[in-house]
């Protein structure tokens, strides 16, 4: 290098720096004042000087065109080089880097990074290389350096930019939850600052890049009013989460409007007064003895007396969404009283009209009430006396002998054996003595209801279905001349049946047998839809029917069906002896006392306790099973069964005895004592 541009605070520190760099006397070059320093007003606008020295070997330089050859055509041209040069330094110490001092030593041959600028030292015999990162985008003599790896040397004007990055703030608005809510999802924008790092001296450098983030979040609150606008979101604007949202510095997601839920009211309900509670429950004496002929007394209520008080549905308060739209409470219902036999509505009471047991059931907002009669019948249930059938409790002293059935609306008590015959009670059923060949049902209505229930469930699936076709060929104009139009819908529903709909007439056949059976078991909403069932699907109706019947129908199977869900309270129980060869069903607690149970099936709806053996048979408990012994020595196939989430407790279970707890299946291989057998958090079968 034969000239050098330099800078200082006043022209002799200018001129001192840049002998120092060239390494000569004052003698030896040529200099050329620029541009004198200036102070300028209370330092602004103050300016420093800048000389340019030439080495002595220049001076006949003029004579070819002399301080005309300096590239420099302005006061801005010069700052700019300086700016730029690497040699452009206020002072050696200031811009030398560790490794590179003011003197001849280690000075040569050198390019370094320093506070974001790049600083070139020639040496005769070495050149000096630089490679770029992939996000540097230089100028070499404002010439786009295309390669990856150049040589720089002190006299090269280097200006370096980087690849500008920028990501812009990213941001919607959506309403959830059904319109309760107005979200708005935010992830502010950046941009990528970079600059140079530092590089320490060495013959090839690569570039190092340093770059820093810079949140910018450009929403504004006017792009948030404008969307709210547009979509129309009216009601509840939380301001406070919208100016969160506009200073957010990270993905974030606000709740900028809040609707009002609705508030539910209260159904009515009825108080119960007095005691219903009739569970008898064998007791056992010191010995471990059952007594049978101790029992509770069944509850009694006076003429006059009052049963319960009716309270009325209380409704509840209606939502607003955030769009502003009233959203209805969920609707409330009365309660639908049954007053039966010995029972009256009074205002707003329940009141009995004569003497006996209140039998109170409620399902859903249906509630049945009535004074319960007895029916004691002496001695055995046989040929001579005829089945029983009654509509309130039956208390029979002998035995039901074979082939006989007994039935009551409420509770049966039997005090002696059951052998081949039929015992069912709506409510519960006691025997004192064995049960062997027969079967006993306890909750019949429960039972039958929970069936007819599924069967509407279907039905009413399959109703919707028909009414829909119905709608779309009568809109047809098709339709609307043909003979279908002038004789009603039912020849339609009869083709529908018969071409779309064919499993229909099997599934109302169905619906109508059991309701017809079970008939005094039933409330009349059941008896009812069976006979427009009947009419509608069965049969040819003398009167025309329209699509307003068939979808009043659909309507009372879907409600008729919630009912059915509802658990009936209170619940119905079984307690015997021992069972025989015989089948149990409950839809509440099964407790069988004494010796056991041997291939019986059983079926508890609650707990199932046996106090004895269960030998041979399956067992379930919709609630748990606790059992004393299950199994025989001799590996006599043994099943128990209870759905997941439940447990089974077993004191002694034999070799072969297979535990079913939901969809896991355990067979013992040996006997075992006091097992508690459960499913773990991941479905698996477990022993506590």
């Amino acid at each position: 290098m034969k000239s050098i541009v330099s800078k200082g605070k006043n022209v002799q520190q200018a001129i001192q720096i840049g002998l120092d760099i060239l390494e000569v006397s004052k003698s030896d070059v040529n200099i050329e004042i620029i541009q004198n320093e200036s102070r300028g007003i209370m330092g602004i606008g103050s300016k420093k000087a800048i000389v340019k020295l030439s080495k002595d070997a220049f001076k006949d330089r003029k004579a070819d065109g002399g301080a005309d050859a300096l590239p420099i055509d302005s006061i801005d041209d010069v700052e700019r080089l300086i700016d730029s040069y690497s040699v452009n330094v206020e002072s050696p110490e200031d811009n030398l880097p560790s490794g590179v001092t003011t003197n001849n030593e280690g000075r040569s041959g050198k390019v370094w990074v320093e506070r974001g600028k790049i600083h070139v030292k020639d040496a005769p015999s070495k050149y000096t290389t630089i490679t770029l990162d992939k996000d540097i985008r230089m100028l070499k003599n404002n010439q786009l350096v295309k390669e990856k790896t150049l040589m720089v040397t002190e006299s090269d004007i280097l200006d370096v930019d980087f690849v500008e990055e920028i990501q812009e703030t990213k941001w919607k608005v959506s309403i959830k939850d059904q319109g309760m809510k107005a979200l708005l999802e935010i992830i502010p924008g950046y941009s990528v600052i970079r600059k140079l790092g530092d590089v320490p001296p060495g013959e090839h450098i690569e570039l190092v890049v340093e770059e820093t983030q810079e949140i910018e979040n450009t929403l504004e609150y006017t792009s948030i009013q404008k969307i709210l606008e547009e979509k129309q979101i009216t009601y509840g604007i939380n301001e406070p989460a919208i100016m969160k949202a506009i200073n957010a510095t990270e993905a974030s997601e606000f709740e900028i409007a809040t609707g009002r839920k609705t508030k539910s009211g209260k159904n009515g309900s009825l108080e119960i007064k007095v005691n219903t509670d009739s569970k008898t429950v064998l007791q056992e004496d010191e010995s471990g003895n059952i007594n049978f002929r101790e029992t509770r007394i069944l509850p009694t209520v006076d003429m006059g007396e009052t049963l319960g008080i009716i309270y009325p549905p209380m409704p509840g308060r209606p939502g607003i969404s955030v769009l502003g739209k009233h959203l209805p409470p969920k609707p409330v219902h009365p309660v639908n009283i049954k007053a039966g036999k010995g029972v009256i509505v009074v205002e707003d009471k329940l009141i009995a009209t004569e003497s006996g047991r209140p039998s109170i059931q409620q399902r859903g907002h249906l509630v049945k009430a009535s004074i319960m009669p007895k029916l004691i019948h002496e001695g055995n249930v046989n040929i001579s006396s005829g089945n029983i059938r009654f509509d309130g409790d039956v208390e029979i002293t002998g035995e039901v002998e074979e082939n006989m059935v007994v039935e009551s609306g409420s509770d049966i008590i039997v005090h002696q054996t059951v052998n081949d015959a039929v015992v069912t009670a709506s409510n519960s059923v006691v025997t004192y003595g064995n049960v062997a060949s027969s079967v006993i049902t306890a909750g019949k209505s429960s039972m039958l209801i929970a069936e007819l229930g599924q069967l509407l469930e279907t039905m009413h699936y399959q109703t919707e279905k028909i009414i829909s076709v119905i709608k779309q060929l009568t809109q047809a104009t098709a339709f609307k001349s043909s003979d279908f139009s002038r004789k009603g819908i039912q020849p339609l529903i009869r083709i529908l049946m018969e071409k779309k709909f064919s499993n229909y007439k099997h599934l109302a056949k169905e619906y109508v047998e059991m309701v017809t059976s079970g008939k005094e078991f039933l409330d009349s909403e059941w008896v009812d839809i069976s006979n427009q069932i009947s009419e509608y699907f069965l049969r040819l109706s003398r009167h025309d029917i329209s699509i307003e019947q068939i979808k009043e129908l659909s309507l009372s199977m879907h409600e008729l069906h919630e009912v059915s869900k509802t658990p009936e309270e209170p619940g119905s129980y079984m307690t015997i002896s021992n069972a025989l060869n015989s089948r149990l069903y409950c839809s509440g607690n099964i407790l069988i006392i004494g010796h056991g149970s041997v291939n019986t099936k059983i079926y508890s709806g609650g707990q199932l306790k046996v106090t004895g053996v269960v030998r041979g048979g399956e067992v379930f408990g919709k609630t748990g099973a606790e059992l004393n012994e299950i199994g025989s020595a001799s590996g006599t196939k043994t099943v128990v069964e209870v759905p997941a989430g439940q447990a089974i407790k077993i004191a002694k279970a034999h070799e072969g005895t297979v535990l079913l707890i939901g969809n896991q299946k355990y067979t013992f291989e040996e006997s075992k004592k006091n097992i508690k057998a459960i499913l773990d958090e991941t479905g698996k079968l477990v022993f506590g």
